[in-house]
């Protein structure tokens, strides 16, 4: 389904680690062999993004074949003892390799910011973002891990042959992370003011395509601990002011 401020574009690089950020304290990483929601949600934040809307995954579309790399890798150690008995241990690290996506999403008015308000110009965030796209982002892109660099571009959505063009019947991927549902953008009565871990079911159609249940239709989640919502001010924040009409091709 396409939405009034819809936003396509293809993400692609080298490697990619998508893997649950609890399992990934120290120790060994795999990558899940689709992106998580939470992955491509960071990736269109650091193409463009305001406190004043939310962006919403719809779906993510695999275009080259899943293949993994696993590397030898000495991360920091922290649970060694201090000083010259402290070292680094050898760790292995699966990751997918030569990756290419395209994805759909649209962005939604952030209710729990009313103080916000003033900066809800459909238009002019969903011309500044398209915008974004085409420049490869405001800020550097990951593919899940700093150390995997992305590049992002625009394209339409379903357009280009994948790799799974011709898959019969569907690849279920079991229980994976969807996201994290951060205070300041709960929907739920339930996760209001909590910090909240997601999970879900995904599954890979014809062509590549997963589509993404809203963070509110994961029914399988988890409270991590309470949090309170960051207040922003005139002194603290810049909406879509940012940009002039021209800058924003209005």
């Amino acid at each position: 389904m396409k939405y009034r401020n819809t936003v396509e574009f293809q993400v692609s690089g080298d490697y990619a680690l998508f893997s649950d950020p609890v399992t990934r304290v120290g120790g060994e990483k795999c990558s899940y062999h689709i992106p998580t929601y939470e992955a491509l949600k960071g990736i269109l934040q650091s193409v463009y993004w305001k406190p004043t809307f939310v962006w919403i995954i719809d779906a993510v579309r695999v275009m080259n074949p899943i293949r993994t790399e696993t590397k030898g890798i000495r991360p920091i150690c922290y649970n060694g003892k201090s000083g010259t008995n402290k070292k680094n241990e050898l760790a292995y690290y699966t990751y997918l390799k030569n990756v290419c996506y395209q994805v759909r999403a649209h962005f939604e008015w952030n209710e729990n910011r009313p103080e916000l308000e003033a900066d809800r110009n459909e238009h002019k965030h969903h011309n500044i973002a398209r915008r974004m796209i085409a420049r490869g982002g405001r800020r550097d892109v990951f593919l899940g891990t700093r150390e995997c660099q992305g590049y992002v571009e625009p394209c339409v959505f379903g357009e280009g042959e994948s790799a799974y063009d011709d898959l019969d019947g569907e690849i279920a991927y079991g229980f994976l992370y969807h996201g994290i549902t951060y205070a300041d953008e709960a929907v739920l009565p339930e996760d209001k003011g909590k910090l909240t871990v997601r999970f879900w079911h995904p599954r890979m159609t014809r062509g590549g395509e997963v589509k993404f249940l809203r963070p509110e239709q994961c029914v399988e989640k988890r409270h991590i601990k309470e949090m309170e919502i960051k207040t922003f001010h005139q002194g603290n924040f810049c909406g879509a002011e940012e940009f002039s009409d021209e800058e924003a091709g209005l």
